[in-house]
């Protein structure tokens, strides 16, 4: 037995001596090292030599000290180069084919804006008749009207003279209508294999406007958070509300739309009678106002609700065009989409 011991144990230091001579001359192995692995070796009991807790070691260097250095060089090198692109524009990379081309003004200068191109640009009809009133007529029509009435005055006593926030909170709203009523009608076409007639178009356009009212006014007023909070809870509410008006009813829908927008120049009215008697400042129009709806370069607050009033003014058309067609019992994609109608 001591004999096998001793064996044993020569082999192991044999095996190690090897081990280290061959990773001297190789320059280095590139493995895992093995660490804190033992081999106890333990005697006889009856007086034999005991080699009790003798433990065998490879300390190595799992790789060399070049290979080391290299993922920390190669973690400066990044660091450094996301440095050198802080503040530059973002180039996609062209493997799939897309890339922004230079889009400049009429002026020649840079176009600066990724939200909408010069082309979709334009200047409001503010000749459009404000005062326009569609007069109720069924039920359907005094439950659309009352409900907006009924709406109006919560909203005129929480905003009160805040006509900047009042306009931003009616913004989120106003831009809902078009985006339920232009996806409602794309499942429509999708599921009958029809066209729409352009309405679905007409109506994203809508919401799009919209929107750009509202990225105006954001430009203008911050909001604060318990407002940010309300628009939260309004936005779920709205929009759940109003997709299941449009399913049951989609003349109903656009009676209520028509009689929101005329509630929106109502509003913007105020605004501009504010602006005008001095209680709000005239101040300079944001820039993307003055490229939006293609302003002089000195335009001031009144233009920019000028051209807002104006663009309600026009969904208020729409949407009213839109439930006469259906009173009628015709659906909408027999009558031409008022597409581009600013």
């Amino acid at each position: 037995m001591n004999r096998f011991v001793v064996r044993s144990v020569k082999q192991c230091l044999v095996n190690g001596r090897s081990y280290y001579g061959s990773s001297a001359g190789g320059g280095g192995v590139h493995g895992s090292a093995l660490v804190g692995r033992s081999v106890e070796l333990s005697g006889q009991r009856n007086g034999g030599v005991a080699f009790g807790g003798f433990e065998w070691r490879r300390m190595m260097s799992s790789a060399p000290a070049s290979m080391e250095k290299a993922p920390v060089e190669k973690k400066e090198k990044e660091n450094s180069a996301a440095e050198d692109t802080k503040g530059k524009d973002v180039v996609a990379s062209s493997y799939w084919g897309i890339s922004r081309p230079t889009i400049t003004r009429e002026d020649g200068t840079v176009w600066p804006w990724n939200c909408f191109m010069p082309w979709e640009t334009y200047k409001a009809d503010v000749s459009i008749d404000v005062k326009k009133h569609h007069m109720p007529q069924n039920f359907m029509d005094k439950l659309a009207y009352r409900t907006v009435k009924f709406l109006r005055v919560p909203m005129d006593m929480f905003f009160q003279k805040r006509y900047g926030c009042h306009a931003m909170m009616l913004e989120t709203i106003a831009a809902v209508p078009g985006m339920v009523g232009g996806m409602l009608l794309h499942l429509k076409s999708l599921r009958k294999f029809q066209h729409s007639g352009g309405w679905i178009k007409a109506l994203l356009e809508e919401a799009e406007n919209e929107r750009m009212h509202l990225m105006t006014m954001v430009e203008l007023v911050q909001p604060k958070w318990y407002e940010r909070l309300l628009v939260l809870a309004a936005q779920g509410v709205y929009f759940n509300a109003f997709f299941l008006v449009y399913v049951a009813s989609p003349k109903l829908a656009h009676r209520f739309v028509g009689y929101l927008e005329e509630e929106a120049i109502i509003s913007y009215t105020e605004y501009l009678e504010a602006i005008e008697s001095g209680e709000v400042e005239n101040v300079p129009a944001p820039a993307i106002a003055i490229d939006y709806w293609r302003l002089p370069k000195d335009a001031t607050l009144k233009d920019v609700i000028t051209v807002i009033r104006a663009d309600e003014a026009h969904h208020r058309d729409v949407n009213h065009f839109a439930s006469d067609i259906q009173f009628q019992g015709k659906e909408l994609r027999e009558a031409p989409a008022p597409l581009g109608y600013h």
